[in-house]
């Protein structure tokens, strides 16, 4: 029978021969249903049938493709298509640690890193601002801090015999005194008042104080010349710089924040966009990464900007912004692209973040895209390898709808082709869904050797889990090529 095929580029693949692009176009041919396929030996069936075409056979390259292990990727700004080999899942691992209090595991996980010399089963990582919760008053929704008396912290761990075990305990602290505390160490409480989120303790009665150094720690990463740790928070949204000792160093913060915080203990430096300010609460710089030779950082924000206010939500334009690591000036700024929630099912797109990232080299970065969801419901996961080498710089262009144009944030797909806005591309690496990752927030992410990927989940302390099982893991997987 004669069919008509409706193929986007590099969609097929001809028997016999290497198969041109073939544009979105309807392609005439005659489907060949007897044609029997195998795979190792093994008979398979294929949804769609393939297609002759003068004599040459041609099937559908996805259902090939994920058929001999391998994941497919097509790039619809640039008309092309990724075949990556699938991994290998290596490893399991629990984290070991008792309670903190009452109803409030211990949590690590909101980032991996692993440092040049350690041992391959050595890691650091942080653990957000500490326990906190939402609590609904009188039709207000408070957010609160259980453990009010909780440091921000960097945590030196160790994969063995199925565990994480917890080596070391690095607190956060200042060069003087913390107003809150009335010590060097800090708190992981809001900044500014009428801007962050307003802080109350665990009956949610209690208004509790701002803290000018409070941080709300997600991302990390390893400076290894000058021996130092960047971690990327969430408040500011900003950027701090960390010695081995927990000392904060500086903080890296938007145009326009200082003015508003009182810090003397902590140099700040304004270097990002004044856009930046523009942040969801709760949304805010989720990702750090430092390239190996030390020259060039790089910050990603969890979900779009409110830019110009929360109409943008929904957008599927996210910033991934590079500095100079010896000026501290940003240098450029990309558009990245989160996956189209209407792939999938009833999925929310303002529920598609990026929750890290790392920085392979200046053009490579490693990039944790997920969804919000756990377990059977969860379907995005996904650890991509992002090449910005062909990517638009945008640094400066779309902060703001001048002249009747678009954000960054309100443009669609079809705004940024006509702008000759070119996103980041990506290719998949890991789909954890596959391989049945247990929980919700993948928030790090770690390369070791160039072959070998470790990622682990935030459990949010436990707070507001209704699963006692919520807990911490981190999974290995081998790459069947190498990252460099």
């Amino acid at each position: 029978m004669k069919k008509k095929w409706l193929m986007s580029a590099v969609a097929v693949v001809a028997l016999g021969t290497v198969a041109s692009a073939v544009s979105a176009a309807a392609v005439t041919g005659n489907t060949d249903s007897k044609t029997e396929i195998t795979v190792n030996g093994e008979e398979v069936q294929l949804e769609n049938s393939p297609v002759n075409i003068d004599n040459r056979l041609y099937f559908p390259l996805r259902e090939i493709a994920e058929l001999t292990g391998q994941y497919v990727d097509y790039d619809e700004f640039r008309g092309s298509v990724s075949l990556t080999d699938k991994p290998e899942l290596t490893g399991q691992y629990s984290l070991q640690a008792d309670d903190l209090a009452e109803g409030i595991k211990m949590g690590v996980g909101s980032s991996l890193s692993h440092l040049p010399g350690d041992p391959d089963n050595v890691f650091y990582s942080t653990a957000d601002r500490g326990p906190n919760g939402e609590v609904e008053v009188d039709g207000e929704t408070r957010r609160t801090f259980p453990l009010e008396s909780y440091t921000p912290s960097l945590y030196k761990i160790e994969i063995a015999d199925g565990k994480i075990n917890v080596l070391e305990t690095i607190p956060l602290k200042v060069d003087g005194t913390d107003p809150v505390t009335g010590t060097e160490r800090i708190t992981g409480l809001p900044n500014i008042e009428g801007r962050d989120e307003t802080p109350y303790d665990a009956s949610a009665g209690k208004l509790l104080a701002y803290d000018p150094y409070g941080a709300d720690i997600e991302g990390l990463a390893y400076n290894a010349k000058d021996d130092t740790f960047w971690i990327s928070e969430e408040y500011g949204p900003s950027i701090l710089q960390v010695k081995r000792d927990g000392t904060v160093l500086q903080r890296i913060v938007p145009q326009g924040w200082a003015s508003q915080v009182d810090s003397p203990a902590v140099p700040v430096k304004e270097a990002i966009p004044a856009a930046y300010m523009n942040l969801r609460s709760n949304r805010g710089a989720e990702a750090v990464g430092i390239t190996p030779d030390g020259k060039w950082m790089f910050m990603a924000m969890q979900s779009p900007l409110r830019n110009p206010d929360k109409s943008t939500d929904n957008s599927r334009q996210l910033r991934i912004l590079k500095l100079n690591l010896e000026t501290l000036e940003p240098a450029a700024e990309f558009v990245y692209m989160a996956e189209d929630a209407a792939q999938f099912n009833d999925l929310k797109q303002s529920d598609i973040v990026i929750s890290d990232l790392v920085a392979v080299n200046e053009h490579t970065l490693l990039i944790d895209e997920r969804d919000k969801n756990a377990g059977d419901k969860a379907q995005l996961k996904r650890i991509y390898e992002a090449d910005l080498s062909t990517a638009a710089n945008v640094l400066g262009q779309y902060d703001t709808a001048s002249s009747g144009g678009k954000t960054l944030e309100q443009m669609t797909a079809a705004d940024l082709k006509e702008s000759g806005i070119m996103p980041v591309a990506k290719r998949t690496v890991i789909d954890a869904v596959e391989f049945g990752f247990p929980y919700e927030k993948i928030e790090g992410l770690s390369l070791i050797n160039g072959n070998t990927i470790a990622i682990i989940n935030d459990n949010d302390f436990g707070v507001g889990s209704d699963s006692e099982e919520n807990g911490t893991v981190l999974w290995t997987f081998k790459l069947a090529y190498t990252i460099e």
